[in-house]
């Protein structure tokens, strides 16, 4: 996996240390929901069963590059 520079800043947070790296790379290859904002990032969402949270990704728009990773405690979509 590729990584912008804020992402692996914002990573040293606590809240953020705890994501782990499978979980990442799980919701980029099987995301339960995707959304492309309007600049082209790509938002991945899936739900962590260990955590019992919805995970969400945001991909730069070349598919590849993580930009940033958190719980998303206002996700609204639907789950496949």
């Amino acid at each position: 996996m590729k990584f912008t520079q804020y992402f692996l800043y914002v990573r040293q947070r606590p809240d953020r240390a705890k994501i782990r790296m499978e979980w990442i790379e799980d919701t980029i290859k099987n995301p339960a929901y995707t959304e492309v904002q309007s600049d082209g990032r790509i938002r991945k969402w899936k739900r962590i069963e260990e955590e019992d949270k919805i995970l969400r990704v945001i991909l730069l728009p070349d598919g590849e590059t993580v930009h940033n990773a958190f719980f998303d405690r206002s996700f609204k979509g639907e789950m496949k």
